[in-house]
């Protein structure tokens, strides 16, 4: 009997309305579709799922558990397969800019994505050495011997068709830093272990790993380790998604499909060129991939790391992903981006609304997941150009942000809304006028 997961949602992820329903009804919603237990609902109703108790045990000096709201973004098609997606974010507007361009991408036959192999870097670096060259030769010639010592340091993912996958080794002639860098340091040698780490996000193995081949490394090169540490650039483990949009999708208002399409690609177009648009552009981006990233429990400040050192590979930080008009007049986007996650090991297994999460998602494998994760960027990308390229980006996003505002100034139940709704319609979304509107309907 296939699993929940192995068939998908019961139902279609494209909800008309979801964002309409009460907090119960969309609870309840979510319980149905990916086949939540009334203990696994009852979290989602706690709004916390993280016990006191439970946090002290992840990290240092606890006093509390910090919450973050967790949405639900509809309509992804990933793949072929229908997708509800949790996203953990405070900011207005993105999840339902992520189920709005999923909604488009749908016209084409929703996004299309895949992952490599789930390779990690794990750094070893060599100081004091009489001769690099000769050094970097003779751990070349002891590779094998050095991977069958990282794989003895954990024999059950070795088991489960990971492992130590190969060895390269760089000679750094200078630090790029000043000069008094330059001369104390001098040439070294950086060994890579190439590390295969499954369903994994593979930090702690990959640095175990490197840990156990510092002595066998220092006694082949006659050489001093000092930093043995994984790189968060994991340009082996890249995640890519597609998607193909019909001009006639895009079209709205007065803004008929074609322009709308030459708009993002005229937008898109800046964040190549011009690294001040680009940072923003990737931020974007990673509105839609850190938030499932934080929902599943995975190491957000990793991935972050790695996109935005992805996008600088050139030597100049340019956009992540790429937009385009086909032969057809269909839009076409893609992004590329290392996607270091894993579905085993830390808050994926410890935080109890991570577990949620994931049932949610019903991924199987990392390299799922991280086909997920990158659609999710890419669609945060769309709905974020076609609002920037046309109505602009404030329309949507204060509407949303007024209810914020609303709280920040005290509004409580049934005044939210009111206070919200006059700010919206006066255009006026600040502070100070949210207060003198909530102690006018006092």
């Amino acid at each position: 009997m296939p699993s929940r997961e192995e068939e998908g949602l019961a139902g279609s992820s494209r909800i008309p309305g979801f964002y309409e329903l009460s907090l119960e009804e969309r609870i309840r919603r979510v319980q149905e579709l990916a086949g939540l237990s009334e203990e696994e609902t009852a979290l989602l109703r706690q709004g916390r799922g993280l016990s006191p108790a439970q946090a002290e045990r992840m990290i240092e000096n606890v006093v509390g558990v910090h919450g973050l709201p967790l949405g639900i973004a509809v309509n992804f098609r990933i793949n072929g397969r229908d997708l509800l997606i949790p996203m953990a974010i405070e900011e207005p507007s993105v999840v339902a800019g992520a189920s709005f361009a999923a909604k488009l991408a749908r016209a084409g036959g929703g996004f299309t994505a895949q992952a490599t192999d789930p390779l990690m870097i794990g750094q070893i670096q060599v100081l004091d050495l009489a001769n690099p060259l000769a050094a970097r030769s003779e751990l070349l010639a002891n590779k094998q011997r050095l991977l069958d010592l990282a794989n003895q340091t954990d024999p059950l993912l070795v088991s489960l068709g990971g492992g130590a996958r190969d060895l390269e080794v760089r000679v750094i002639e200078e630090s790029p830093g000043d000069a008094s860098a330059r001369s104390s340091v001098g040439p070294m040698l950086v060994v890579h272990l190439i590390y295969d780490c499954r369903d994994a996000m593979g930090a702690n193995t990959v640095n175990t790993a490197c840990e156990a081949l510092a002595p066998l490394v220092e006694e082949i090169t006659g050489g001093r380790v000092v930093l043995r540490i994984l790189s968060n650039l994991a340009d082996r483990r890249l995640a890519r998604a597609q998607c193909t949009i019909p001009p006639d999708a895009l079209a709205f208002d007065d803004y008929p499909g074609p322009l709308v399409a030459d708009r993002i690609v005229e937008a898109y177009a800046l964040a190549v060129a011009d690294p001040y648009r680009a940072a923003t552009h990737n931020k974007g981006i990673m509105n839609g991939v850190d938030a499932v990233v934080i929902a599943t429990g995975n190491d957000w400040r990793a991935v972050e790391a790695g996109a935005h050192a992805y996008a600088a590979r050139s030597g100049r930080y340019t956009s992540l992903s790429t937009w385009a008009r086909d032969g057809e007049g269909n839009l076409v986007g893609t992004l590329e981006m290392p996607l270091a996650v894993g579905i085993v090991g830390g808050a994926t297994r410890v935080h109890p609304l991570a577990r949620v999460a994931l049932k949610i998602l019903g991924v199987q494998t990392a390299r799922e997941l991280a086909e997920v994760i990158v659609s999710v960027g890419l669609a945060q990308n769309l709905a974020a150009l076609r609002a920037l390229a046309t109505e602009g980006i404030q329309r949507g996003h204060m509407a949303l942000h007024a209810r914020q505002v609303a709280m920040a100034a005290g509004a409580t139940g049934d005044r939210i809304e009111r206070v919200a709704e006059q700010m919206v319609a006066e255009g006026s979304i600040r502070l100070d006028r949210a207060q003198e509107i909530l102690e006018s309907i006092s």
